[in-house]
């Protein structure tokens, strides 16, 4: 089973950024994107991060900062994180604007905020045609500690999907779910081969 996947978390810098490019290494058939209004990175405190628009480059941002104030954004690993980025892609992209990218069998998002979002993006999405969409959700924090623990998890799952046949993937992310424990969610909508979401097929959430 050959498929093509989708990291999603907020801003598309940290958690999906970072399942990305362990997947691309892997080899896998991977894009990502964010799902906020904006991509913000954290700035000198809570009341100052840093804006930017979706399809600001990577290096922009890196070379913005590091101007700014290099030790901090070395210190807070915001400028490494900059760095792998701009070896992945070039830009953030949004996931409310990726339908011109093709369909995708397997879509994993970080946050149960973000996987509400991108179910809501694609029922809003005009109907055609019926495929089979799994979207899972993961839930893991938004520092980089946690984000390499949860791309990781997200490999593992993928490499499960991928050696799967179609009939056994119900199995498989039950079994998942029940071994790695945390919060856990799936949903299975149904799109055509533009990106566009036709009537979902009944979902199923499981929570810890």
């Amino acid at each position: 089973m050959r498929s093509r996947y989708a990291m999603v978390c907020s801003s598309n810098q940290n958690r999906s950024m970072e399942a990305h490019a362990l997947l691309k290494r892997e080899g896998f058939d991977v894009s990502s994107y964010g799902t906020g209004s904006h991509v913000k990175l954290p700035g000198p405190s809570l009341r100052e991060p840093n804006v930017y628009d979706f399809g600001t480059p990577y290096k922009h941002m890196f070379d913005e900062l590091r101007r700014k104030d290099p030790d901090l954004y070395k210190r807070n690993g915001i400028l490494p994180m900059l760095k792998r980025n701009m070896s992945v892609k070039l830009a953030p992209q949004r996931w409310q604007d990726n339908s011109s990218d093709g369909p995708f069998d397997v879509v994993l998002t970080f946050e149960e905020k973000v996987f509400d979002m991108v179910l809501e993006d694609l029922n809003n999405r005009e109907q055609i045609l019926m495929k089979t969409l799994l979207v899972i959700n993961l839930e893991v924090k938004d520092n980089h500690e946690e984000a390499a623990t949860g791309a990781q998890l997200a490999l593992n799952l993928c490499r499960e999907i991928e050696a799967a046949e179609e009939e056994s993937i119900d199995e498989i992310v039950s079994n998942f779910r029940t071994r790695t424990g945390g919060n856990f969610y799936s949903a299975f909508p149904s799109i055509d081969d533009r990106g566009r979401m036709n009537q979902a097929l009944p979902c199923f959430y499981a929570f810890a």
